[in-house]
């Protein structure tokens, strides 16, 4: 078992002894084992659909605890294949990323509709597949923030996939109709017995005026997550909050805001930033799935903290992407089986 305090270091008694104050544990529902039962099943998701989602729940290292491993690797149509592949090449092989994904031990494998076609076949039963329905395209000219509609979620449901994922930027130009898009293919998908992921991003470019960070801002991507959960997406993957009070970046007619979001309901400290992520996503019961972001020089140190901030928030999981495929096999599965021991450990309790 991965020592969590040893490698969270100076920060240890910070991140493992916070409570949170302003949003206590009793104002959201915690995950733990039979979370998709309490959450889901008086909801209207079809029978098929409590089936998918215990499919997820149950597979992988972290199978029966209630949190989610997820490993996404769609990075190749959103950054370009030569960017994002480049530093480990086998992983243009989409029999490689199946293999990271079950030797991980991952709950399942969000991954595009041609890695998926490739090997629908031959991938693990034991390991459940989610199809990328849309994804940005930076191999254009002049670059651009736009999701593309790559497969339908018929596709999916002919693969025996357990859920669909897809991408909003809200507070872009297309905001409006990528949501509207994705409501619909939520619906089909929920209609098809397939469960519904939303990465649920703040338009890059949109937001700009309000400063380059304020895409992890908690209170602009907690309203993210609020509409996220009012499409029916039964998990959402968003970016781990960094600081609040975005709104306030912006000029009068961005969007309406309540001091109390910032002041009142969060503070500085990062679990209480992600508890009110988590407060948004319908209390706590749509899970919450942080991204672990891009690659960098102490990315164990770096994924386990971020681990430790989703559990102790109150979220759900962890996506692990370009940590894990951009270097040796075994050093990917080290890194996810470090992720997942943070989920594993009793002693890492939800703030």
């Amino acid at each position: 078992m991965t020592d969590v305090a040893a490698i969270l270091g100076t920060e240890a008694d910070d991140l493992l002894q916070h409570r949170c104050r302003r949003i206590p544990t009793s104002l959201i529902r915690i995950p733990g084992p039979g979370f998709c039962e309490t959450a889901a099943a008086v909801s209207d998701r079809p029978p098929r659909v409590l089936g998918a989602l215990r499919r997820l729940y149950g597979a992988g290292r972290l199978g029966g605890t209630g949190y989610l491993s997820l490993l996404p690797v769609d990075h190749g149509v959103a950054h370009t294949a030569g960017m994002v592949f480049a530093p480990n090449p086998v992983y243009f092989d989409p029999a490689a990323i199946v293999d990271l994904a079950v030797q991980g031990g991952s709950s399942g494998l969000v991954t595009t509709y041609g890695v998926l076609g490739m090997m629908a076949r031959a991938a693990r039963r034991d390991l459940p597949l989610i199809l990328k329905l849309n994804h940005d395209n930076q191999f254009t000219w002049p670059a651009r923030y736009e999701n593309v509609l790559f497969s339908r979620v018929q596709k999916a449901a002919k693969m025996g996939c357990v859920a669909v994922a897809a991408t909003v930027y809200f507070g872009g130009p297309q905001a409006r109709s990528e949501l509207q898009l994705v409501s619909a293919l939520f619906a089909e998908a929920h209609e098809q017995g397939m469960a519904t992921i939303l990465f649920s991003y703040l338009h890059p470019a949109a937001f700009q005026e309000g400063g380059g960070d304020v895409i992890y801002s908690a209170d602009l991507t907690a309203e993210a997550n609020h509409q996220a959960a009012t499409v029916q997406a039964d998990l959402i993957k968003q970016k781990q909050p960094l600081w609040t009070g975005g709104a306030n970046a912006f000029r009068t007619g961005a969007g309406h805001q309540d001091m109390r979001a910032s002041d009142a309901l969060s503070s500085s400290h990062l679990i209480d930033l992600t508890r009110y992520q988590v407060l948004a996503c319908y209390a706590g019961g749509i899970g919450l799935i942080h991204s672990g972001g891009a690659r960098s020089e102490n990315d164990l140190v770096q994924s386990v903290r971020a681990a430790v901030i989703n559990k102790r928030g109150g979220g759900g999981g962890l996506l692990a992407g370009r940590k894990v495929f951009q270097r040796p096999l075994a050093e990917g599965v080290r890194l996810l089986h470090a992720i997942q021991d943070v989920y594993l450990n009793p002693e890492v309790t939800v703030a």
